[in-house]
């Protein structure tokens, strides 16, 4: 649901003006917004029997065996009894780096529970989530479901990292079954090692409850952490868009400018129905906290498959030297790459002659 349709207009010279997101005023309520919290289009197809194990990586395949082991468990009937012990319910925390399908297992683990049964959502989404309901509210929602799964747990913010610890422990209480993974840059010492360490001791509480998989391996993508794809000129943006139907046009300093005005809970129901986003004359974001809600629209655009048509200076010095090697350099350096996949889809748009791939 949202309060303005963002469908094309006529101009006062008689021309239709293409949808832009910035007339777009999403008021996604609650229902909406746990309704969101499934799985990504883009793993839409994952499952334990596609997710390739490395024979040369063992771990990948005990991974996938201990996973799916742990899903039969949680399609059983909860067992308890007035007078009957419960088990606790399961919690499994995938330690690994950069692309070697730790998301793939996690949305794999929700399809097999079953997604009704299950919530799944980045670390982002649901500490947006509590912000937007409130943390009881949040708590009470999450609690119906027998599986909440967490992607990209982040240590970066010592505020979020105790409300998502507290969360945990409230859940787990519960009897909810918890599945993470973390968001280990491919450089990182260790590959994941330390982040297994550092989840484990913010988490306190609840790091008992946790049985850590590694899972190593290489980069399947083999790809760098940013693409570096080369901007489109205004003038084939807006060709493009006004070619292709669900495609928005927007200056890029406008759309940062309207995040501030919509709360990143709410970013995903601003994307209903768009197939295409174009952005003319994009940019430096200078500013910390514009640059991390253009963070959590570049994850739901790329949980969407949206290609961008980027315009102007394209992901060329979008976050300052500062910003990329600050607190906050993994949530940046993952924008850049997503964003630089997203625009070579928007290229092949383009290229295309309007066709969106599908």
């Amino acid at each position: 649901m949202t309060s303005a349709d963002p469908t094309s207009e006529p101009t006062a010279t008689g021309t239709t003006a293409p949808r832009s997101l910035t007339a777009v005023r999403p008021a996604a309520d609650a229902r909406r917004l746990l309704a969101d919290l499934v799985p990504p289009r883009h793993f839409q197809d994952a499952r334990f029997a596609t997710y390739r194990a490395d024979e040369a990586y063992p771990s990948q395949r005990a991974a996938v065996e201990r996973l799916e082991e742990v899903a039969a468990e949680l399609r059983r009937p909860r067992g308890g009894g007035l007078f009957r012990r419960r088990r606790p319910a399961p919690a499994v925390y995938l330690d690994g780096g950069f692309g070697v399908g730790k998301t793939h297992l996690l949305t794999s683990l929700a399809h097999a529970v079953g997604v009704e049964r299950a919530a799944y959502g980045t670390f982002v989404e649901y500490t947006n989530l509590v912000g937007a309901l409130g943390f009881l509210p949040t708590v009470e929602a999450l609690a119906e479901k027998r599986l909440v799964c967490i992607d990209e747990f982040e240590l970066d913010d010592p505020g979020d990292t105790v409300l998502m610890s507290r969360l945990l422990r409230e859940l787990g209480d519960r009897g909810v079954a918890l599945a993470a993974t973390s968001n280990t840059l491919p450089d990182a010492l260790g590959e994941g090692r330390f982040a297994a360490e550092d989840f484990l001791r913010e988490i306190q509480a609840m790091a008992e409850r946790f049985e850590v998989m590694r899972v190593d391996g290489e980069d399947y993508r083999h790809r760098s952490v940013v693409t570096d794809a080369e901007p489109l000129d205004a003038g084939t943006i807006r060709a493009v868009v006004e070619e292709t139907a669900g495609a928005t046009l927007d200056d890029f300093s406008a759309l940062v400018d309207h995040l501030r005005e919509v709360h990143p809970s709410r970013y995903g129901a601003m994307l209903d129905g768009v197939s295409v986003v174009g952005l003319t004359d994009v940019g430096p974001v200078t500013e910390q906290a514009a640059a991390l809600r253009l963070v959590v629209l570049v994850d739901r655009l790329y949980d969407r498959d949206v290609p961008v048509l980027l315009g102007g200076a394209g992901e060329h010095g979008l976050f300052t030297d500062a910003m990329l090697r600050g607190g906050y350099r993994k949530k940046y350096y993952r924008a850049l790459s997503r964003l630089g996949s997203l625009a070579e889809d928007g290229r092949g748009v383009a290229e295309g002659g309007g066709s969106v791939p599908r």
